[in-house]
């Protein structure tokens, strides 16, 4: 096991995944590593939005690399936006906090109904709990009688989002609405709602130093899955022999909208009913050979790498990696979010190209490589994100239909509900790489139901 260790390429010798090349974290070596096949179970892209509730060292380049090697990526704009999360409270914040799902079998999400109310409770003249029955809007239990705070995930972001649109959000910064637990607890009594819910609610006393108990929650969504990821086949491969993909850093499992318990199942399937089998037979396809690590490939790829790295250590600008990631992160979160139009996204698309050409004239990067950098290890990331993000927004542009996490404004139903259009976007959108600056090539893989047909789905 290498600890403490980056990868950063896929070394690749006649079209097949024969290694990869890593970067130490505390020495800055940069070492190749061979393999008669490569395995990535490198996690999701989320934090291109830069705020979510992944882990900060969570980031795409493992997956990017791949796919600049020939990996295809499929369904980049899949994103799963959770509603359940403590809402952001300020530009000093690094990434968010996802509370459990389970909170809404008890908790009745609310809004204020007019906007004075909301004024209000935002500059702290009054309280939630002096707020009348009359003048609370259960807005999911209005909208959706038959499943009211239990409709999925991507359904209750949206309605969030509504609204603090409308200016009825809560809260200092006005991003959020409120989680209530008064009739639980007088239902059930405080001791029954402690038993369920107490853990979660000493961490959101911990964080916010608000007592839910006494009062609701604040909430709101946050980036918590990305769907999207490397293309692969029922065998976890991806279109390149030998490079394998497992996890959240596929894209196989879940489609438009994020399936429960994504862990476990990815985990189990992935790692442990899939990966064993198909590798072996793979393996046994090429048989025992000894990769050979002095075949040109490996060090031509050890050299993209370290002029990588000299690149980004010359950026000497006055912006920092932080500052651009953060920019990046709004523009994603406004445009290519919860709800995308063809013309939020078409200028989407022109402010990543300006901010990653800005990027390599005038970010800052200090420090040398051979030491510990975090702000190197950040400038990769970032640099990747910044390239990720415009395929995202070319990925939710072609796509003209709402599905899932993915809900265009210009294709919903009356009732503003997601619209599909199955005729012209029932297949996966596999896209190829085909140079820097280049428009990359959309490969399309038919969804075919032939037991279970596709319907459109109502939750009221």
């Amino acid at each position: 096991m290498y600890t403490r260790s980056e990868m950063l390429d896929v070394v690749t010798v006649d079209g097949h995944a024969k290694g990869i090349v890593t970067r130490n974290l505390i020495t800055g070596e940069i070492d190749t590593h061979t393999g008669h096949a490569v395995l990535l179970a490198t996690g999701g892209y989320g934090n291109v939005f830069y705020l979510s509730t992944n882990a900060i060292g969570s980031n795409v380049t493992a997956a990017w690399r791949a796919h600049k090697r020939g990996a295809f990526f499929a369904n980049p704009c899949y994103t799963q936006i959770h509603p359940t999360c403590i809402p952001v409270t300020g530009d000093h914040q690094s990434k968010l906090t996802l509370m459990s799902e389970s909170l809404r079998n008890d908790g009745r999400v609310w809004a204020p109904k007019t906007v004075e109310i909301a004024e209000q409770l935002r500059k702290g003249t009054i309280k939630a709990d002096q707020v009348k029955e009359d003048d609370r809007d259960y807005f999911l239990e209005r909208k959706y009688p038959s499943f009211g705070n239990l409709v999925p995930r991507d359904v209750a972001s949206r309605n969030a989002k509504e609204m603090v649109d409308e200016g009825r959000g809560v809260g200092g910064s006005g991003f959020a609405v409120f989680l209530d637990f008064a009739d639980a607890i007088h239902r059930l009594g405080k001791d029954a709602v402690a038993a369920k819910y107490g853990n979660l609610f000493d961490m959101y006393y911990q964080i916010t130093d608000e007592d839910p108990y006494k009062q609701p929650m604040r909430i709101y969504p946050a980036v918590h899955y990305t769907m999207g990821g490397l293309w692969v086949d029922y065998n976890l491969s991806t279109n390149v022999p030998g490079l394998y993909a497992l996890g959240e850093c596929n894209f196989s499992d879940h489609g438009a909208n994020r399936l429960g318990a994504s862990a476990l199942m990815q985990g189990l399937a992935d790692g442990y009913f899939v990966i064993p089998y198909t590798l072996g037979d793979y393996l046994a396809q090429i048989g025992p050979k000894p990769v050979d690590g002095k075949h040109p490939a490996f060090e031509q790829t050890k050299q993209d790498v370290i002029a990588r790295i000299n690149k980004l250590l010359a950026l000497k600008g006055t912006k920092t990696v932080n500052e651009y990631h953060r920019d990046l992160g709004h523009i994603m979160w406004e445009y290519c979010g919860m709800a995308r139009t063809e013309e939020g996204l078409t200028k989407a698309k022109g402010l990543i190209q300006a901010l990653r050409a800005d990027f390599w004239k005038n970010a800052l990067v200090v420090g040398e490589n051979e030491e510990v950098n975090p702000a190197l290890e950040k400038a990769g990331r970032v640099a990747d994100f910044l390239e990720l993000g415009e395929l995202m927004v070319d990925d939710a542009l072609m796509r003209k239909e709402s599905c899932g996490g993915h809900f265009r404004l210009e294709s919903q139903t009356p009732e503003g509900e997601a619209l599909r259009d199955d005729e012209h976007f029932a297949f996966v959108a596999a896209w190829e790489y085909k140079g820097d600056n280049q428009p990359e090539v959309l490969n399309k893989e038919a969804l075919d139901f032939e037991f279970v047909h596709l319907t459109q789905r109502s939750y009221k």
